[in-house]
């Protein structure tokens, strides 16, 4: 089986990658995590604009109906970007209230959709749905991103439920300071905050919730594996070194060489892992935790040797490169660790 990202696909990474070339430059992007704002208004409208809010919401609601691997195409590119902002929860917050029986939750879809609406995470005490442990009425979620700028909480309650819990009274709000300066995080405490339960602990949609999330996070994590690849090649041919490119010399050669084999056989677990979501294959599950075990270990190795590719201005916080390196720790632990994914893989495939 060949497989490869349709025309429709790549001319939403084209967009969004062209979005982001005009919204979210490198002086943005620097200006962001040297400041102390939780988020970036102008380079949100500009993504919510090509329509991400309701990519997987149905077309009879308002939406692209489309499917979990292409979000995770558009997950990339905010990945290689270094993308400030909780699109990946956006993505899936209008999916996720659709697919409620809760009619009070479907007010909020039009704003959801249109990106006026801004939806984040909160999945608190350990990071599996069976370990949550709070409830809209109490109960503390740490590492919730864009917190201070959220309307809505999509919060993973006691037991394993999802609730979408409403910004403002009950809800109070302390910054965490963090490696990763590109997505602010905060913790977040609940008290009688008011809400509308989408999915009673137990439901199985809260799994796929869940595993969707873990895609997205994994296609984050590609996205930043190769930016940081193809700098590393770009510096190679430009940086020079008693009269040559520092890119002839073998041992540069093997190091780079070695990063991209690491990166590229990766994406197919990434595109395996939305295609096995969209297709409700049995193994979706496991695909989702492999992905994301994987590419989080992968984004921090290749986060780490370009920063030795580049030698002493590598490390410098000017250059740059320092954001995916911290990117790549949160996407690591965020949502599990590798060791619990391949754990949990392992018990899915009932080894």
């Amino acid at each position: 089986m060949r497989f490869h990202p349709s025309e429709e696909q790549r001319a939403i990474q084209d967009a969004v990658r062209g979005t982001l070339a005009d919204v979210w430059p490198a002086e943005r992007l620097h200006a962001f995590v040297d400041g102390e704002a939780d988020f970036d208004p102008d380079s949100w409208r500009a993504l919510m604009a090509l329509g991400l809010g309701g990519l997987l919401l149905p077309e009879d609601q308002g939406g692209a109906g489309l499917g979990l691997l292409d979000a995770a195409m558009v997950a990339e590119v905010a990945g290689q970007a270094a993308v400030a902002g909780p699109i990946g929860a956006q993505m899936l917050a209008a999916m996720i209230v659709a697919g409620s029986a809760n009619e009070s939750g479907k007010a909020h879809l039009e704003g959801l959709t249109s990106g006026d609406t801004v939806a984040t995470f909160a999945f608190g005490g350990g990071w599996l749905p069976e370990s949550w442990d709070a409830t809209p009425e109490a109960g503390s979620v740490r590492f919730v991103q864009s917190a201070g700028a959220a309307n809505l909480f999509i919060l993973g309650t006691k037991g394993g439920g999802i609730a979408l819990v409403e910004a403002g009274e009950g809800i109070t709000i302390e910054p965490i300071k963090s490696s990763d300066r590109s997505r602010r995080l905060s913790t977040v405490t609940f008290a009688n905050a008011r809400a509308h339960m989408l999915f009673a602990p137990g439901d199985p949609f809260v799994a796929r919730i869940f595993d969707a999330a873990l895609v997205l996070l994994a296609a984050d994590a590609l996205g930043g594996a190769q930016y940081c690849v193809d700098l590393s090649v770009g510096y190679a041919g430009e940086r020079e070194q008693f009269g040559q490119p520092i890119g002839r010399f073998q041992a540069l050669k093997h190091q780079l060489a070695q990063m991209a084999l690491e990166v590229e056989p990766s994406r197919a677990l990434v595109w395996y892992a939305g295609y096995a979501h969209d297709a409700g294959l049995p193994d979706a599950s496991r695909a989702a935790a492999i992905a994301k075990a994987h590419l989080a270990d992968r984004f921090v190795s290749v986060a780490r040797a370009a920063i030795a590719a580049h030698g002493g201005i590598g490390y410098t916080w000017e250059y740059g490169l320092n954001n995916w390196f911290r990117r790549s720790m949160f996407d690591r632990a965020y949502l599990g660790s590798p060791a619990v994914h391949r754990a949990r893989a392992a018990d899915l495939a009932g080894w």
